[in-house]
C-alpha cells in the first residue's frame, strides 16, 4: 500500500480528529524533571497506573536527590504499580545522576536541553539507557515544543493503516518519518489526538472504524471491515 503523508492529507486527517474528539489539553510540567520521570514511568503501561505510580513516587521521596540515592528495592516497591518496578527504578536512578552531573552536581535540571539544537537534545537524551526516542520526544515536544514527533504504539499502529508511514517502518524509523511528515505547529496536537482515536476505535483488535470518520483514511477498514480481507490477512504486506 502506498504510502502518503503530504502535509495536506495530515492536515486534514488532523482536523477530522478535532471534530471527533475536540483539542486535547497539554500536559506539560513546568518541572521537566518531573515530567521526565513520569514519562518513564508510563513506559509500557496504562495511564491509571502511571498516576499511582507518580503519586507514590513523589510522596515516598522528598526530593530527586533522596530518589536517586534510594535503594533501587525501595524505589522498585514505590513505583510498583508502573509495572517492571526494577528496570524503571535503574532507568530513573540513571537519568537523574546524569541531569545532576550534566549540571553542578547539586540540582537537577533539564533547562540545559532547551539551549540545545533538538536533534542534539534528542541524542543527548538517548544516551541515558532506557530512554528511548518516544521518551525524549515527549519531553522535548512537552516542555519545550521542540520539533519532534513523539510515537508510541497508538500513534505507530494509527500511521501505518492510514498510509503515513510503511507497515515495515520501525518505531525508530516511524519517528524519523512522522517528524519529517507531520508540521512542526499541529505535533503535539496531532500526537495527542491520535493517541485519544487509538484508544477509543483504533484499537489494536476489533477496531471500531466504522464510528467515526477517521474510517476513510483507514485502510484496515478498507480491507478488512469493508472488504475481502480477513483480520489475519492485514497488512497484505504480513500476509506475504
Amino acid at each position: 500500500m502506498e504510502v502518503d503523508n503530504s502535509e495536506q492529507r495530515i492536515r486534514n486527517i488532523h482536523q477530522d480528529l478535532l471534530d471527533v474528539y475536540g483539542e486535547q489539553n497539554w500536559h506539560d510540567n513546568d518541572d521537566g524533571v518531573r515530567q521526565l520521570l513520569i514519562t518513564i514511568l508510563s513506559q509500557n503501561v496504562a495511564d491509571t497506573n502511571t498516576a499511582r505510580a507518580a503519586e507514590n513516587l513523589f510522596n515516598d521521596f522528598e526530593n530527586y536527590r533522596e530518589i536517586e540515592e534510594a535503594s533501587v528495592e525501595d524505589l522498585a516497591d514505590s513505583i510498583n504499580p508502573a509495572g517492571l518496578p526494577e528496570t524503571k527504578a535503574e532507568r530513573i536512578q540513571r537519568t537523574l545522576k546524569a541531569l545532576r552531573e550534566e549540571g553542578d552536581q547539586s540540582e537537577y535540571s533539564v533547562e540545559f536541553l532547551g539551549e540545545m539544537e533538538d536533534s542534539d537534545a534528542q541524542a543527548w537524551l538517548e544516551e541515558i539507557k532506557g530512554i528511548g526516542p518516544k521518551t525524549a520526544s515527549v519531553l522535548l515536544n512537552f516542555h519545550f515544543d521542540a520539533d519532534v514527533m513523539p510515537v508510541d504504539t497508538h500513534v505507530e499502529r494509527i500511521s501505518k493503516r492510514f498510509r503515513l508511514i510503511p507497515f515495515s517502518a520501525s518505531n525508530g524509523k516511524a519517528h524519523e518519518l512522522l517528524n519529517e511528515a507531520v508540521p512542526h505547529d499541529i505535533k503535539n496536537s496531532f500526537h495527542m489526538l491520535l493517541i485519544e482515536h487509538g484508544k477509543n476505535n483504533c484499537t489494536a483488535r476489533n477496531p471500531t472504524c466504522e464510528e467515526t470518520k477517521l474510517k476513510k483514511y483507514c485502510t484496515r477498514y478498507e480491507l478488512v471491515e469493508n472488504g475481502d480481507l480477513s483480520p489475519e490477512q492485514y497488512p497484505p504486506e504480513a500476509s506475504k
